[in-house]
């Protein structure tokens, strides 16, 4: 715990330093104004760029989707970069519907939505972790122990060496890709026995925090010290093992659109060219996500 509790502060104060390095950015910006607009504007990036971006979907990816949005409005004024948390497949359906831009969803697609026209960009990684309130010893679960907690044949923490007291077994709504993900490495899908479906990342944290007992599963990147993380099969949910494919319990983080990259609007062509630049990478880093080994493929997108 010890170890993950400095990885978090490690985090916040990468965060931080990102905000630090952007309001600078800013001041810096305006004292050169003046300069830029009696010499040169190429300076700025496309500085004509007008439009919007309409982004809906995964709770797990709010801090990746605002802090995407602050950047690209930072860098383009004359763009209006909106998102709404509605859940990854409320994010999908948004998107084919054409009443947003971008989906943004935490599991990758499925055959029939790709069949409808979507079309998805694996942006980063995310590990799922499994929590439990700060005062259970236990600190490590098998696979086995896992799914028969969340099956309901183990309810009791003295089963896998805690004390004696019931497990309050937390998990996400019906169509978060959170929890599909999770069922989908239990090979358990739709056959959960949950105590409390909870319909957002901050809810989980929030009840497993005040409930002696309770287990449950968020995002890497929102931890905090008011939670206990749980390993399984003796692996911790560290950034290199997440990264590596060592932690097992992991997903991708998606942005789907409606049809190819050359079917969008330019705004939207821009933003992901922002993902993928190097200011882009750097914001993502210091929000806290796991970006994909270099090399690796990502997805559908290539600049």
């Amino acid at each position: 715990m010890k170890k993950m509790r400095e990885e978090q502060t490690e985090r916040n104060a990468k965060k931080l330093l990102m905000m630090v390095i952007v309001v600078i950015g800013l001041l810096a910006f305006g004292s050169r104004a003046d300069d830029m607009l009696g010499s040169s504007c190429q300076s700025v990036p496309n500085a004509s760029l007008r439009g919007t971006v309409a982004m809906a979907g995964s709770t797990s990816m709010e801090s990746l989707a605002n802090g995407l949005a602050e950047g690209f409005m930072n860098r383009y004024p004359q763009v209006m970069v909106t998102a709404e948390f509605t859940g990854s497949s409320a994010g999908i359906e948004a998107v084919l519907s054409g009443s947003v831009d971008i989906g943004n969803s935490s599991r990758q697609l499925r055959p029939a939505e790709k069949a409808a026209g979507a079309v998805e960009y694996v942006v980063a990684l995310d590990g799922i972790v499994m929590i439990t309130d700060v005062g259970n010893p236990v600190g490590d679960l098998t696979k086995e122990q896992l799914s028969a907690i969340y099956q309901g044949k183990i309810r009791n923490w003295c089963e896998v060496g805690g004390r004696d007291m019931a497990i309050v077994v937390m998990g996400r709504e019906a169509g978060s890709g959170t929890r599909e993900a999770f069922e989908e490495y239990l090979e358990m899908e739709d056959q959960c026995d949950y105590a409390n479906e909870l319909n957002s990342t901050g809810a989980v944290m929030a009840r497993v925090s005040s409930t002696p007992g309770a287990i449950g599963y968020v995002s890497w990147d929102v931890l905090d010290n008011t939670v206990e993380v749980l390993a399984i099969d003796g692996v911790r949910p560290t950034k290199e093992a997440i990264r590596t494919g060592r932690y097992g319990l992991s997903r991708p983080y998606v942005m789907v659109t409606r049809g190819g990259m050359e079917e969008q609007s330019e705004a939207v062509r821009e933003f992901f060219r922002y993902l993928e630049s190097g200011e882009g990478e750097m914001l993502l880093e210091n929000i806290g996500v796991i970006l994909i080994a270099p090399g690796e493929d990502k997805g559908n997108y290539h600049g």
